[in-house]
C-alpha cells in the first residue's frame, strides 16, 4: 500500500493518502505542534439516505427515516460492552455524530494512541443488534427527539427547510419521528450498516503526532475484506420553487429567532471552486466589517452574538441562510432582499472583495493549526468527493467577477423567512 504525499506550496503543508487494500481511504496529516492527536472514521452515510440502490442490486429501496443516527447509537454497545468505557481505559476522549450526510466516530488523546485506534476500528466494524436493544434504544432516541421538538433554534431550522423545500429528505429531522424509529428493526440497521458501512464508503483521518507505518500496520490488522459495493441515493424530484416564503411558530423564547435565506438549484455538483466563491460572497455581505452588518445593528434589528450566515449545500439541496435574534425579522429579510438588489446594480466593490477573500483565506490557513479544524475538513470534503488544499488554492485564485456572478442566485423569488415568535 502506497503513500501518496498531498502537498500545498501555498501554505507549505501536506499530508498523506492511502488507498487500502479493503477499500477504505486513509489520511495522515502529520502535526508536530501540539500535544493532542485526533482521529475520525467516517462513512459517507447521513440522514437524508432513506432510499437508495445498491451496485449489486436492481431496484431502490426506501426505508424508515432516522436510521442513520440510530445506527450510531447502537455501534457503541457490543457483546463485549460499551465502547466510551474501553476509550475510558486508554483516557481517550470519544463522541460521535450523525449529519445530513456523513456519520462520524472520534476520538483524541495526549497517549495510547494506538490502542484508541483499535477500539476505534474495531466497534465500528463490529454491529450488533438485537430485539431486546433496539427496543431500549427506540425509548431513548424517541426522548431526544421529543428534547428537540422543544428547541428553538432547532426548530426554526427546520421550519426554514421544510417552507422551502417541496421533497428532498433535507425537510426531515436527521433523528426521524417518533412514529418511524418505531419500525426500525434490526433487520433493517444490518441492511443499512453492510450497505453504508462498506469501507469502499468510508474514510480514516488522524491528525498530529504518529507513526505513519505503525497506523497502517494497525489497519491491516483491524479492517475487515468487504465487496467494493457502491450506493446509489435516489432523492425525489425537488422544483425549483419553494413551498412558501414564511413560517411562523410560537414557543418559549425571549425574543424572535429567524431563519432567512435563498434557495438555489440543487442539481448541480459543485466544486471547491463554487463553495470559496458563495462563501466570499457571504463574507461581503454580512460579515462584521460589511454595510449591512452595521446597519442591522445600528437600528438594532440583530444583535452581534447571535447573527450568523451560512452557505449549506449538499446532494441534492443548497441554500444561502442568515440567521439570529431581532424584534423585526421582516425588517431584516427586507434590508438583506436591498443590500443583494443594490449589489447588483452598483457592483461590488473591489476593496470590498479584496477584505473578503483575504479574510476567508486566513481563517482557512489558521485553522491548518487545529487537529480537530484538520480532521473535520479533510473528511467532510473526502466524503463530498473534495479536497482541502484544492479548495484554499480556490479561495486564492477566484477573481471579483468569479463572486459577482453569484449574486443573481440570491432571488427574492425563491427566498423564505422562518420566526420562532415568543409566546
Amino acid at each position: 500500500m502506497d503513500l501518496q504525499k498531498v502537498t500545498s506550496a501555498r501554505v507549505g503543508d501536506h499530508y498523506f493518502k492511502a488507498s487500502h487494500p479493503t477499500g477504505l481511504t486513509i489520511y495522515l496529516y502529520p502535526k508536530e505542534s501540539g500535544n493532542t492527536t485526533y482521529a475520525i472514521f467516517g462513512a459517507k452515510y447521513g440522514s437524508i439516505d432513506n432510499c437508495f440502490c445498491r451496485s449489486d442490486e436492481k431496484a431502490p429501496e426506501t426505508v424508515p427515516e432516522g436510521i442513520a443516527h440510530y445506527l450510531e447509537h447502537k455501534l457503541f454497545e457490543s457483546e463485549d460492552g460499551d465502547a466510551f468505557a474501553r476509550f475510558a481505559k486508554t483516557g481517550a476522549s470519544a463522541n460521535a455524530y450523525t449529519s445530513f450526510e456523513s456519520t462520524c466516530y472520534l476520538f483524541s488523546c495526549t497517549e495510547r494512541l494506538y490502542e484508541s485506534l483499535e477500539i476505534l476500528l474495531d466497534f465500528v466494524q463490529s454491529p450488533y443488534f438485537t430485539k431486546e436493544t433496539v427496543a431500549k434504544e427506540q425509548g431513548i432516541i424517541g426522548q431526544e427527539i421529543k428534547m428537540y421538538d422543544d428547541d428553538p433554534q432547532w426548530r426554526v431550522m427546520f421550519n426554514y427547510l421544510r417552507a422551502m423545500y417541496h421533497a428532498h429528505p433535507i425537510r426531515l429531522d436527521i433523528a426521524g419521528t417518533v412514529e418511524s424509529i418505531g419500525k426500525i428493526t434490526p433487520e433493517y440497521l444490518y441492511r443499512c450498516y453492510n450497505t453504508f458501512y462498506n469501507l469502499h464508503n468510508m474514510a480514516l483521518v488522524l491528525v498530529g503526532k504518529f507513526d505513519p507505518e505503525k497506523v497502517l500496520a494497525l489497519c491491516d490488522k483491524m479492517l475487515k475484506p468487504c465487496a467494493p459495493v457502491s450506493v446509489e441515493r435516489v432523492f425525489p424530484a425537488e422544483p425549483a420553487d419553494i413551498v412558501k416564503p414564511l413560517a411562523e411558530e410560537r414557543l418559549a423564547v425571549a425574543l424572535p429567532l429567524f431563519q432567512f435565506g435563498f434557495k438555489e438549484d440543487g442539481g448541480r455538483a459543485r466544486t471547491e471552486k463554487d463553495l470559496a466563491e458563495m462563501e466570499i460572497l457571504l463574507e461581503i455581505l454580512a460579515s462584521e466589517s460589511s454595510p449591512l452588518f452595521r446597519q442591522l445593528l445600528d437600528k438594532g434589528l440583530v444583535n452581534e452574538s447571535s447573527f450568523s450566515y451560512e452557505y449549506f449545500e449538499g446532494a441534492g439541496y443548497a441554500t444561502v441562510m442568515f440567521g439570529g435574534e431581532s424584534r423585526e425579522p421582516e425588517a431584516v429579510a427586507q434590508a438583506i432582499n436591498r443590500e443583494i438588489a443594490r449589489l447588483l446594480q452598483d457592483g461590488i466593490p473591489e476593496d470590498a472583495f479584496q477584505r473578503a477573500k483575504r479574510a476567508l483565506y486566513g481563517e482557512n490557513v489558521a485553522a491548518l493549526n487545529s487537529a480537530s479544524s484538520i480532521a473535520n475538513g479533510v473528511l467532510s470534503l473526502s466524503l463530498k468527493g473534495r479536497e482541502l488544499f484544492a479548495y484554499i488554492d480556490a479561495l486564492a485564485q477566484i477573481t471579483l467577477e468569479d463572486v459577482s456572478e453569484k449574486l443573481s442566485l440570491l432571488r427574492e423569488d425563491r427566498s423564505v423567512l422562518s420566526v420562532i415568535r415568543p409566546l
